[in-house]
């Protein structure tokens, strides 16, 4: 469990680098379209090149024909897990610093008890009193900063955010399903699932649909040189470096238990997108209710291994 837990967080580390750049990329005028579909674009191919190099083109050749064989399932997951999940996280940094939506992002904690809970699955009701903990401080950290409520800041800024919590973890969740037999999704249980690139690669290539439309519906203005760099960093320490470890932590789970653990370690990102908006933003030092959220955080994920490690 300690491991699963330390994967999650270097996860976490990596995936805060998504809301710091996204806010930079929108302070910079650029359009939010473009922020979230071009990650998938150098997703694909850093990939791509990276599957050719390590695993062979056969290897490679095997994971595409496994696209094909379930093309719909992984267009399903891809655009919920992948697609809808970014894009909302995008357009929120709109309207919102990179804080807001980090902090907010953390209802995933509660929505992925409540997508296991929809496919069935159980585990001890201690995970609740766990998980509340944790929300409780992101609840401190994000509270910490507001001076005065601004309900249009919540619906633009927040709202989606709350809608893109759920996404993610459900498309992820398929996958799981899908690989240990669930009756209602084709039973996908390959060993080219074992590798989190693999995976990581198929839900790429099954959100390429959702991002034409979404580029077709929208009309972008084209991206400029600096938002074609940014995204490209974002793809490789969000999109390759975070969801591997992230996928790879999850694969690793072996319950229930253990996969509520390993969701509830992004309540990290708030730390680090705190400490990255500090860094690049020149945001302030957080006062003193922040930092009592922040040790709540910890204090949720000591007792996840704690519980885990005395059973």
């Amino acid at each position: 469990m300690v491991a699963l837990i330390a994967l999650g967080l270097l996860s976490g580390l990596f995936f805060s680098s998504t809301f710091v750049l996204n806010r930079v990329m929108s302070l910079e005028g650029g359009h939010w379209v473009w922020s979230a579909s071009l990650r998938y674009v150098f997703m694909i191919l850093f990939l791509l090149l990276f599957l050719r190099i390590v695993q062979g083109q056969k290897a490679t050749r095997e994971v595409f024909k496994l696209f094909f064989e379930h093309w719909l399932f992984w267009v399903v997951s891809g655009s919920i897990g992948f697609g809808c999940f970014y894009a909302l996280i995008c357009y929120s940094a709109e309207y919102a610093p990179s804080w807001v939506v980090a902090a907010t992002w953390q209802v995933t904690i509660i929505a992925s008890l409540l997508i296991l809970m929809l496919f069935g699955r159980s585990f001890p009701k201690k995970i609740w009193l766990f998980s509340l903990i944790i929300f409780l401080g992101v609840i401190l950290v994000n509270t910490s900063h507001i001076v005065v409520f601004d309900l249009l800041e919540f619906i633009k800024g927040s709202f989606p955010v709350l809608i893109a919590a759920f996404c993610y973890p459900f498309g992820n969740q398929l996958v799981w399903e899908s690989k240990h037999g669930h009756k209602m999704f084709p039973k996908i249980d390959s060993p080219l699932l074992d590798n989190a690139f693999n995976k990581v690669f198929l839900l790429s290539l099954g959100s390429v649909p959702f991002w034409i439309v979404l580029i077709a519906l929208t009309h972008p203005p084209l991206p400029s040189n600096a938002q074609i760099i940014n995204t490209a960093l974002v793809a490789l320490l969000s999109g390759i470096v975070a969801t591997t470890l992230f996928l790879m932590a999850r694969h690793r789970a072996k319950k229930s238990s253990e996969i509520a653990a390993v969701d509830a370690t992004q309540a990290s990102e708030v730390i680090f997108a705190l400490l990255g908006e500090m860094l690049f933003l020149g945001t302030p030092l957080p006062n003193g209710q922040a930092w009592f959220g922040m040790a709540f955080v910890f204090v949720g994920l000591f007792l996840f291994i704690y519980f885990q490690e005395k059973r």
